[in-house]
């Protein structure tokens, strides 16, 4: 969301439409996602940001790729899809920037996701937003300890790592330069 304050509003009415889709009460929501009602109610009223790990297990409760649901607050994209109008999302608690470099769009299965981890930065997805992604994630440059399902394999620059997502995921970036990767999904 970064400093698109119309995209962060966008994104928060379409969670609030996710909840109300699915037929979610706060409560249940709350139970389901581990989230507290309070936060999510503070979430839904714009008085609060969502950080990497309130999105990441509510896109589990939706079984949603997190780069999905950041499309959904987007207008369609186009086929050619030029750096400036690339969306990026910042998570304020960890310091993690997000930039669709090709977001998930309607007949395509695969979308490419840059990120950037400053030092020390940690976050962890404790299940996966939609089980069985294919991921391809190349580092850019940096080092990145990434615990897939109880592993940690340290990335650095030019190092692919593929795999399909069943479990639950650390990201760690422990400097002394932040980790900059760019990750390819593809949907089963």
């Amino acid at each position: 969301m970064g400093n698109d304050n119309a995209f962060e509003l966008r994104l928060i009415e379409r969670l609030a439409a996710l909840r109300e889709e699915r037929g979610f009460s706060l409560e249940e929501l709350a139970n389901a996602s581990g989230i507290s009602r309070a936060t999510l109610s503070r979430l839904e009223r714009g008085e609060t940001s969502p950080t990497a790990q309130l999105l990441g297990k509510l896109c589990a409760v939706y079984a949603m790729p997190m780069s999905r649901l950041i499309a959904e607050a987007e207008a369609q994209p186009a086929q050619l899809i030029r750096a400036a109008e690339q969306s990026t999302w910042a998570d304020i608690e960890s310091g993690f920037t997000r930039r669709m470099v090709s977001p998930p769009a309607k007949g395509f299965r695969t979308e490419l996701i840059e990120g950037r981890l400053p030092p020390g930065a940690v976050i962890d997805y404790p299940l996966p937003p939609v089980r069985g992604l294919e991921q391809h994630m190349w580092m850019l440059s940096g080092v990145l300890e990434y615990t897939l399902e109880g592993v940690t394999h340290r990335l650095q620059k030019g190092d692919c790592l593929r795999f399909h997502l069943f479990g639950a995921t650390r990201f760690h970036c422990p400097g002394p330069h932040a980790a900059h990767y760019l990750i390819a999904i593809c949907e089963p």
